[in-house]
């Protein structure tokens, strides 16, 4: 009784995986169930827009996003850069479009977690 059915690790390693993907069938098929059972699904589909009629004037051009108003960062800014040298001047203030601050963040991070 103390004996394994096999000690081919090979049949073992079917019999694990075999395990692995019927699970994954399983919750596979318990997440299709709850799709068709939603009871959200049927609230959105009631909520669905009547359709416009053929014959109304074309729709004008969406109305561009209103800019945030950033005036509270720019002065935090504006006053860090005038603590630091009272001689600057500040011309602009503009979000840069690069990574570099990131991936230097990034680099820190990591010089801290391996030394």
């Amino acid at each position: 009784m103390g004996h394994p059915v096999t000690t081919n690790p090979f049949i073992i390693m079917l019999i694990n995986m075999s395990i692995v993907f019927v699970v994954l069938i399983g919750l596979s098929a318990m997440i299709r169930l709850i799709h068709l059972c939603d009871p959200t699904n049927k609230a959105k589909e009631v909520k669905k827009p009547a359709a416009a009629p053929k014959a109304a004037a074309p729709a004008a051009a969406p109305a561009a996003a209103p800019k945030a108003d950033n005036s509270a960062v720019i002065a935090v800014i504006a006053a860090a850069v005038a603590a630091y040298d009272s001689e600057a001047r500040i011309v602009t203030v503009r979000p840069i479009e690069s990574s570099v601050w990131k991936n230097n963040a990034r680099a820190v991070a990591l010089n801290n977690t391996v030394c």
